[in-house]
This record gives structure tokens, C-alpha cells and sequence, in this order.
């Protein structure tokens, strides 16, 4: 069980753990030890998630949401497994925070006088430029 907020608890049915190998260096225990973690959350068919969260869930995963609906968390820092865990959690945690918060409604505003009035000078000052530029005539 994964305790995120007092109201939102993940259980042990949507989470699933599977330990790989971990890349990059290790020494002579990276091509036999798997202490990588792959942390599978079944997001799409948590009932502990509103619609609304679970879509800016989806949005901020980007690549690790698969098709199915799951989000998969890799943790590989730590040389044990148990940190590594420990780190999977967490970050699935963080997410789910982050996903918790709504973004603030956007208030449609209007560009200021003073600035339309400085971009329209602008665009006549550099018209003006280039009217003056042309092929110079023959004088006598």
C-alpha cells in the first residue's frame, strides 16, 4: 500500500514490481544482479483516481504511459534493491502530487494602448526603412 495523500491510498493490486538489470557502470555485479526496479501502476483502472487527475497524469508521463493505461516508473540509481524501491515509489508518488494540482483557468487579457501604439510606431519606423532602400537612380 502507498500512502500519497489522507485521501488517496494506491493498493497493493495496482502496483507490480519487476527487478532488471541495470545500465552503466556496477563493477562485476552489473551483469548478474538485477537491482533495477520496474514500477507498474495501473493508473487508468485505480478507483483512487478522479478522471480530471488521471488525465493530467497521462499528460505529465508522456512516454511512460503505455497503451493499456499503465504508468511504468524505472528506478536504477542505487546499487540495491530495496533503494531502488524506495526511489520508484517516490517518484510515483511525486507524479501523482503533481498531477493532484489543477492549473490555474487562463483570464483572456487585452495588450495595453500605450503597447499597441509602441508595436505599430514599430512596424513604421522599420516600413519606413525599408521604403527608403531601392535601387539608386543615374544623377547627372
Amino acid at each position: 500500500m502507498l500512502h500519497v495523500t489522507d485521501s488517496i491510498l494506491i493498493s497493493d493490486w495496482e502496483l507490480t514490481e519487476s527487478f532488471v538489470r541495470a545500465s552503466g557502470p556496477g563493477g562485476q555485479n552489473v551483469n548478474k544482479v538485477a537491482t533495477a526496479v520496474e514500477l507498474r501502476f495501473e493508473a487508468a483502472r485505480s478507483p483512487n483516481l478522479a478522471p480530471d487527475v488521471k488525465a493530467r497524469l497521462r499528460r505529465l508521463a508522456g512516454r511512460r504511459w503505455t497503451l493499456d493505461g499503465s504508468l511504468i516508473i524505472r528506478a536504477e540509481r542505487h546499487r540495491t534493491q530495496a533503494l531502488n524501491r524506495t526511489e520508484a515509489r517516490e517518484k510515483l508518488k511525486e507524479l501523482i502530487l503533481a498531477a493532484l494540482e489543477a492549473p490555474k483557468p487562463r483570464r483572456p487579457t487585452r495588450p495595453t494602448l500605450g503597447s499597441v501604439r509602441r508595436r505599430l510606431d514599430g512596424k513604421a519606423h522599420r516600413g519606413a526603412l525599408k521604403a527608403n532602400r531601392g535601387t539608386v537612380g543615374e544623377e547627372i
